[in-house]
């Protein structure tokens, strides 16, 4: 289905803030489709006179739907809908005597000019599936009449208001809880929701007659509740904004939508949402996070304990065979001490390997002398990883890296300086890594097959068996230094 934008671009002369306002009504206009229990359609003008494009439709949640398929990207021919080119071209909501039949459903369509800069930009026809109407109980009224508030504002460029986003992913919808205040705030009816969530904090009685902001001084601590010109400004109704409320057992988020469908104030609908559970777990999700990255931290530290305690033994063994083996397990505690410290820093459990494998590259001097010094430069970015990927794959490079050191430039030789290219490709298929040196290169009838190096040996089963990869190693097409490959597939 195309999008907003792909019509407007397409069919339309509506500039960016046209677009920008119609984006705003859409992201709202799910609050009068089921104030209205109605189905709301977007209509755009044609840039040729011709018609209208459906530029967007939201079906309500509190009623049955007018529309069984959707109608978005159709085109209406001027004449064949007249409640559109009447309002468009009248600036004025336009309702329909008789109701049309859509499918054997009698269908009550009313159209609303969207008003902007004082001119109309678009129309929004409201289709209400009349079976099943019955009288209409305070609640359907409270609904009903509010929604009348909002379309007016609509029609006069009064809503949407660029201030009436609420920051909250989980802002409460008209079903939650719904509260109508007049212009001093006191409150004129609240729906059976709305009344059992204010009565979870606490709340004896019926709202009725209340001001909506005392009632929640009252019910709520100073210290679980905003400041005083937020909770003013909320409850009382008076500005599009949310706030958090609540006590140490409850929690509500509480949005209000101010109305004043002719210019002046006259009353406000504001929409509350417990939350609570969404709260507790979101506590326990921190407290997961904070748990996961501890035991990250303390990992790493033991780690490190470990790998002193190796470097200590090692100091103390007269035998170089004997040190050499230690001062190389040192480096294997240490490069995955590299990435629980990583984790431990992060807030999931996905590592940038980019820092690691530069940590990686930077500490080969470190253990261990070759006679000369080692520069390693990466190519490209292996950008985030999953926790079991990295631990795995920072061993692999550790060993491929101090392989290349210790086997291209073997201590004695004549080069100052051991150059390694660590060049990395990422698809979303697979990760490519490859560890290249302009050292000796690999001796005669090397076979990786058969090769007893502890080092490769390693690499091949944490590269084979944990990662699902491969591993090729072979002398540089240049005939200087040798190239080591890892391929890692990614899920």
């Amino acid at each position: 289905m195309p999008t907003l934008n792909e019509l407007v671009l397409s069919h339309t002369d509506l500039d960016g803030a046209d677009v920008d306002w119609l984006q705003l009504l859409m992201a709202d206009w799910q609050i009068v489709a089921d104030l209205s229990f109605a189905d709301l359609v977007l209509w755009l003008p044609d840039r040729d006179g011709q018609g209208f494009w459906a530029g967007g439709q939201m079906r309500p949640t509190t009623g049955p739907t007018a529309y069984v398929d959707d109608v978005l990207g159709t085109f209406v021919p001027v004449g064949r809908r007249p409640l559109l080119d009447t309002s468009y071209t009248k600036g004025r909501l336009v309702r329909e005597g008789d109701p049309e039949w859509r499918d054997n459903v009698p269908v009550r369509v009313e159209v609303i000019p969207v008003r902007r800069a004082g001119r109309v930009i678009a129309v929004v026809a409201r289709n209400t599936n009349l079976l099943g109407v019955r009288t209409p109980s305070r609640l359907e009224l409270t609904y009903l009449q509010t929604a009348s508030d909002l379309t007016q504002m609509i029609a006069n460029g009064y809503f949407p208001s660029s201030g009436q986003r609420s920051d909250h992913a989980d802002t409460p919808r008209v079903g939650d809880g719904a509260v109508r205040v007049d212009a001093d705030g006191k409150v004129e009816y609240a729906s059976p929701n709305a009344l059992s969530a204010f009565r979870r904090l606490g709340l004896s009685g019926d709202l009725a007659g209340l001001s909506l902001a005392q009632v929640t001084r009252e019910l709520v601590p100073p210290r679980s509740r905003p400041d005083e010109e937020t909770l003013s400004a909320v409850l009382g109704g008076r500005a599009h904004r949310d706030t958090e409320i609540g006590t140490d057992l409850v929690v509500l988020i509480a949005r209000a939508i101010p109305l004043r469908p002719k210019g002046d104030h006259i009353g406000a609908l504001v929409l509350v949402r417990d939350v609570t559970d969404l709260r507790r777990r979101d506590r326990e999700l921190v407290t997961k996070d904070a748990t996961i990255r501890e035991i990250h931290h303390r990992v790493k530290n033991n780690l490190q304990t470990v790998a002193a305690l190796l470097r200590l033994q090692a100091r103390r063994i007269d035998s170089a065979e004997a040190k050499s083996a230690l001062e190389e397990a040192v480096r294997r505690v240490g490069s995955i001490a590299i990435v629980h410290e990583t984790l431990s820093q992060a807030g999931e459990e996905v590592v940038d390997f980019d820092e690691i494998a530069d940590r990686i590259g930077g500490a080969l001097g470190e253990v261990g002398a070759i006679g000369a010094a080692v520069r390693v430069r990466r190519q490209g970015s292996f950008g985030g990883l999953d926790a079991e990927v990295a631990t795995p794959l920072a061993m692999a490079l550790t060993e491929l890296l101090q392989n290349a050191v210790e086997h291209g430039y073997p201590e004695g030789a004549s080069a100052d300086v051991a150059r390694i290219v660590m060049a990395v490709r990422r698809t979303d298929a697979a990760l490519t890594v490859t560890v290249e040196d302009d050292g000796h290169g690999l001796p005669d009838g090397f076979d990786l097959a058969t090769s007893t190096n502890l080092g490769l040996s390693i690499v091949g089963t944490l590269v084979e068996s944990e990662l699902g990869g491969s591993l090729r190693l072979e002398n540089r097409p240049s005939g200087t230094g040798a190239r080591a490959e890892i391929r890692v597939p990614l899920r």
